[in-house]
């Protein structure tokens, strides 16, 4: 493989490659909270958080990703809004880390469940003019916006920001069926985490996951951590979705990477526990993730059966598909673009060991790893 500054120009089969790692197309993770002491959220959110955060990413085999900001107030979500859009503007490498931006809430439910880890205090009904206010704010990177729709006004807030040329994902909901679709019919085509931000107990047959599962227009994003979903859950999803309609995303929050206890995050406490799950102390709602795709890729194979050839597209092909990437994204072609990353696995290993990671042409992560 050889690229000439940021594409692909040379590509050629080596006779003898059995002894070398895996070769990949950069993993392109869309929903990152925050890593490491450093979150899209935080009140003193910075471009030193924003540097830490694609640097971690870049470990993992993640060559671009999708900050995701959370239910916040709505000064908050504007200010970090302006600073990433502004070092997107100043640096190259930074604008070529982030494929979009995700705006997880605050228009969802503010039910004990569906709500998740989200401060009920900033939860409240769509507004299109705060969505618009984001994306000036953004300077129109936005490109994801999660919604609860069973929230007053969910449906005439999917169309316009539709029309927008933004997605609509729905998330974070306690929806009856018939409203899953409604706004499906309004314009909506994600599942945000399937299977997560949802009641400890829903109906057994007529509930929001099999209507979003049913739902061929909608394209799932999954947490395949082995904590956010079984593996038998996992396993069901892709029989019912495809291999098409399924995206792997880390949903990686700010306390990944910390050592098991209860910490402060926001107005809220959250707990790392022992098995590397994050969630609210003394139940079992969980609070984002510790993992990243590297981990999640391979649980995901070992759920499923499936090989890399035919796993790895979710966490590349099909995110660039969503978010609406040249078609060249996470293929091996001419003109794609230079992200890659080689690494080594076996069946059975926890995750794949990354041992380069190329980005925009640039290396920008290089470890070790047992041949």
């Amino acid at each position: 493989m050889e690229w000439d500054g940021e594409r692909i120009t040379e590509i050629a089969e080596l006779e003898d490659a059995a002894k070398l790692p895996y070769l990949s197309p950069g993993f392109l993770d869309m929903q990152v909270n925050g890593y490491n002491g450093s979150d899209y959220s935080l009140r003193d959110f910075s471009p030193k958080h924003l540097v830490n955060i694609i640097g971690s990413m870049s470990k993992s085999g993640t060559t671009q990703h999708v900050p995701t900001i959370v239910s916040c107030p709505q000064e908050r979500i504007l200010r970090n809004l302006r600073i990433i859009a502004g070092e997107m503007e100043r640096s190259r490498e930074i604008e070529s880390a982030i494929a979009g931006i995700h705006i997880e809430g605050p228009f969802i439910s503010s039910e004990d469940g569906p709500r998740g880890a989200h401060d009920p205090e900033y939860i409240r009904d769509p507004s299109f003019e705060d969505f618009q206010k984001w994306q000036e704010a953004a300077g129109g990177r936005i490109s994801i916006v999660t919604v609860g729709p069973e929230r007053k006004g969910s449906l005439e807030f999917i169309r316009k920001v539709k029309e927008a040329g933004v997605s609509v994902a729905l998330g974070h909901t306690g929806a009856e069926p018939g409203q899953i679709a409604e706004a499906v019919a309004a314009g909506a085509t994600l599942s945000t985490h399937l299977g997560n931000g949802s009641y400890t107990q829903i109906p057994r047959l007529k509930n929001y996951i099999w209507e979003q599962l049913a739902a061929d227009e909608l394209t799932a994003g999954i947490i395949s951590d082995g904590f956010h979903l079984p593996g038998s859950v996992v396993k069901v999803f892709t029989r019912a979705k495809g291999l098409n309609r399924l995206v792997l995303v880390s949903d990686v929050a700010l306390l990944g990477g910390f050592s098991p206890g209860v910490y402060k995050w926001g107005n809220l406490d959250a707990e790392v526990f022992d098995d590397g799950h994050l969630g609210l102390p003394g139940t079992s709602i969980l609070a984002g993730a510790a993992h990243l795709l590297d981990w999640d890729l391979a649980h995901y194979m070992g759920f499923t059966g499936l090989e890399l050839a035919q796993a790895i597209p979710l966490c590349t092909i099909n995110p660039a598909r969503v978010l609406g990437l040249p078609a060249s994204y996470g293929r091996f072609e001419k003109g794609a673009p230079a992200n890659l990353v080689t690494f080594r696995w076996q069946p059975g290993e926890e995750r794949l060991r990354i041992e380069r990671t190329i980005q925009a042409g640039r290396e920008v992560y290089t470890g070790k790893s047992d041949g």
